[in-house]
């Protein structure tokens, strides 16, 4: 039976972030939900730096079909997580569905994959950091810290069943690595 695999998203979700570990999971031959706020086609979009600014910068990139809503999600039947960044985890963790989707993959130890502002949703779920560490984007390292976590500062950090990657150049080892739990379940 094929592993079904979760991604957490919604607008403005970094697009290599959702597209390559979507495009990895369907590799494999898991069985992928993409779910947001509402399904309907999400507008991702795409972070790069540029010489001579301290950010990154944000540009519209390709839409992305969410095939089902937070509230319609039964984690139980997922056998891993996926929680791609971008500006997408500062508002989908306000939803209330999901700090409890998330909860779940942690309690059942279930393999979740974290990379870059995924960690802004672990803010509002902050018992699930105890003691726990993990690698975000840099700006998230604050929120790390307050939720109780460890800030490894590393581009990509494995904690039991908690794989988490710095930014989107991560992704090869950050799938590797979910990959290789997910086989292992």
């Amino acid at each position: 039976m094929s592993k079904k695999v979760l991604i957490i998203a919604g607008d403005a979700v970094e697009a290599l972030e959702i597209y390559y570990p979507y495009y990895r999971c369907l590799e494999a031959g898991y069985d992928v939900t993409i779910a947001a706020p509402s399904a309907k086609k999400m507008q991702t979009v795409l972070h790069d730096f540029v010489d001579g600014m301290d950010t990154y910068i944000e540009r519209p990139a390709y839409g992305l079909d969410a095939q089902a809503a937070f509230e319609d999600i039964q984690p139980e039947i997922y056998d891993g997580l996926i929680i791609p960044g971008g500006r997408a985890p500062e508002y989908i963790r306000l939803n209330e569905h999901v700090p409890n989707i998330v909860k779940h993959f942690f309690e059942a130890q279930k393999p979740i994959a974290a990379v870059c502002h995924a960690a802004q949703i672990f803010a509002t779920i902050p018992e699930v950091l105890e003691g726990r560490e993990l690698t975000a984007y840099i700006a998230c390292k604050p929120e790390v810290k307050v939720a109780g976590g460890t800030y490894i500062e590393e581009n990509l950090h494995v904690d039991k069943n908690l794989v988490s990657g710095h930014a989107w150049p991560d992704l090869p080892g950050l799938m590797k690595a979910f990959v290789g739990l997910l086989e292992k379940a």
